[in-house]
């Protein structure tokens, strides 16, 4: 059960981490204007090697940051739940610390395909016509990236938890 718990809070700590990092920059699409390059992400955009806030209020950008914040938010309780769970084994009365883990991660994840998928929607559809030589850029994948992992420590922590309900059922009272 420690062993899943530990993957989980690995794959945690990095899903964070990325989510954080593909949040904060600004490298989420890059593409040709004018003859140049420019790069933008859910906060600036960059233009040669000047960059300038996004002060329009956008719909699908609002969304996008809101659900990155959110997963991120979820991420971060569960990996305090998971501390938790290594730190106090025995407190699985009424309410499982790598279940909740597990359940935050998995809501992490929802955000995060939440984010992405509206992010990809609108720039396949809109800005990739706008700009004819465009790419997704790293700070993109790594919120894909960061998916993933969120999701693996969600499925580490349930298999903690359903290792742990295995023990406590087969164990005489």
């Amino acid at each position: 059960m420690y062993s899943f718990m530990g993957g989980g809070l690995f794959c945690a700590w990095v899903g964070t981490i990325l989510l954080v990092v593909a949040t904060a920059t600004d490298h989420w699409m890059q593409y040709r204007l004018s003859g140049s390059f420019a790069h933008q992400g859910l906060w600036r955009y960059c233009l040669g090697n000047k960059c300038y806030l996004q002060t329009e209020s956008i719909a699908y950008w609002n969304a996008t940051r809101a659900f990155m914040i959110l997963s991120a938010l979820c991420a971060t309780s569960g990996i305090v739940m998971g501390i938790l769970a290594f730190a106090q084994q025995s407190a699985f009365t009424r309410l499982s610390r790598p279940f909740s883990a597990g359940i935050m991660f998995f809501a992490s994840t929802l955000f995060v395909l939440l984010a992405l998928a509206i992010y990809t929607g609108v720039t396949v559809s809109f800005l990739g016509r706008r700009f004819g030589d465009w790419r997704f850029s790293w700070s993109y994948i790594l919120g894909w990236v960061a998916l993933l992992m969120t999701f693996f420590a969600g499925i580490f922590y349930m298999c903690a938890y359903r290792m742990h309900e295995c023990r406590r059922l087969s164990t005489p009272r």
